[in-house]
């Protein structure tokens, strides 16, 4: 079945990716971005493709193994990315899944597939890697909690219709403890967005400020002061399942283009693609037995954290030494397609963007202390 399938994404991907996306989202506007990003998940989502890891009845239900097919074609074949969606069908959907009621469940996943776009409301000026030491406040008045505070680092933030978003309501618990977890609309008054230029000229990031936010109770996710547990699923969706597709990715288009523009004549070159291939090789099979043992309830808790640690810093690697290697001719480009990720072509803004991805979802020192204490067992 698993041949069928792939010769059927296969014919797929040849008819409905478009043409030249990279040119025509380089230097892209916001509103051709939310447009071309919009259409792409419709696309998808109409063939069954957009959201394979959800449970059967809400769309989903591919096996692991098709879902690996699905990654490995849509990445072989260089399709775009869905930047915009990915805390709305990964974050959101993972959070509602494991904590949500059914009515929230009822209201937030048919209007995730039909384009509703989420924000991730965690980190905060001085509690980034250090989550549960934010600041923003809930104060519950009668079925209202009114919400005071300031996000960072909110990416999307700028086109969300809905945030998830932690605030702590017992400002006198110990600091895991009095935390909430809710859903916050981004309609509502008294929230202002704020884009951030980052080092690459993108505005990707943005800062969030809550002033006397009103959000009914009815948008509490789980208990009351029990929002840490909640946001551990948020988390692991983002430390775990997500990786599948960027190692894959990083895998095919990256190396790939890395091969194509490195001097592969000379034998001190060769020699680091062919480990870097090895280290691929690796990350990959990592990330589907990752994946296959979530499905089989049998994941280690550190899993995930191995994962998100080896493909952030293996990009980083791979990034550094395609700057280092193919001149400066090929620094030239001063903006990358709007609808891709570090995976643009244009090896040093890749290179700088790349430094993201060992902060956010935990740093890589949060990732090394969870391997060594959820998985080796140390003392904190």
């Amino acid at each position: 079945m698993t041949g069928d399938f792939r010769q059927h994404v296969r014919q797929w991907c040849a008819e409905h990716i478009p043409k030249n996306w990279r040119q025509t989202q380089t230097g892209a506007g916001d509103e051709e971005f939310v447009a071309v990003q919009k259409a792409w998940f419709a696309e998808l989502h109409s063939a069954g493709f957009a959201v394979p890891h959800w449970p059967k009845e809400w769309g989903g239900g591919m096996s692991v193994a098709d879902q690996i097919v699905l990654y490995q074609e849509l990445a072989a074949h260089d399709a775009p990315r869905l930047v915009l969606a990915f805390v709305g069908i990964h974050h959101a959907a993972s959070t509602l899944l494991a904590a949500g009621t059914e009515e929230q469940r009822r209201r937030h996943l048919p209007a995730i597939l039909d384009g509703e776009i989420w924000v991730q409301g965690f980190s905060e000026p001085e509690a980034g890697s250090d989550l549960a030491s934010l600041r923003t406040t809930a104060r519950r008045e009668g079925d209202t909690f009114v919400v005071n505070g300031q996000k960072l680092w909110a990416s999307g933030g700028m086109h969300a219709d809905w945030c998830l978003l932690l605030a702590r309501t017992d400002p006198d618990a110990p600091k895991r403890h009095g935390i909430s977890y809710f859903l916050l609309d981004m309609t509502t008054p008294g929230i202002e967005v704020r884009p951030i230029r980052n080092a690459i000229g993108d505005s990707h990031f943005c800062e969030i400020f809550l002033n006397d936010v009103a959000i009914p109770a009815a948008n509490l996710v789980g208990e009351e002061n029990a929002g840490w547990q909640v946001a551990q699923a948020t988390l692991g969706a983002e430390r775990g399942m997500t990786m599948l597709e960027l190692a894959e990715r990083l895998g095919n288009a990256g190396f790939r283009w890395l091969v194509e523009e490195c001097p592969t004549d000379d034998p001190l070159v060769a020699d680091r693609l062919a480990q870097f291939e090895i280290e691929l090789t690796g990350l990959r099979g990592l990330c589907r037995k990752l994946v296959e043992d979530t499905e089989a309830g049998v994941a280690g808790p550190a899993d995930a954290s191995i994962v998100k640690l080896f493909y952030s810093e293996l990009l980083q690697r791979m990034t550094d030494f395609a700057v280092e290697t193919t001149g400066l001719a090929s620094h030239t480009q001063l903006s990358k397609p709007m609808s891709s990720g570090w995976e643009s072509g244009a090896w040093m803004l890749d290179f700088i963007g790349s430094w993201e991805w060992t902060i956010p979802g935990g740093s890589s020192e949060i990732q090394r202390s969870i391997i060594g204490e959820r998985g080796l067992g140390l003392p904190r």
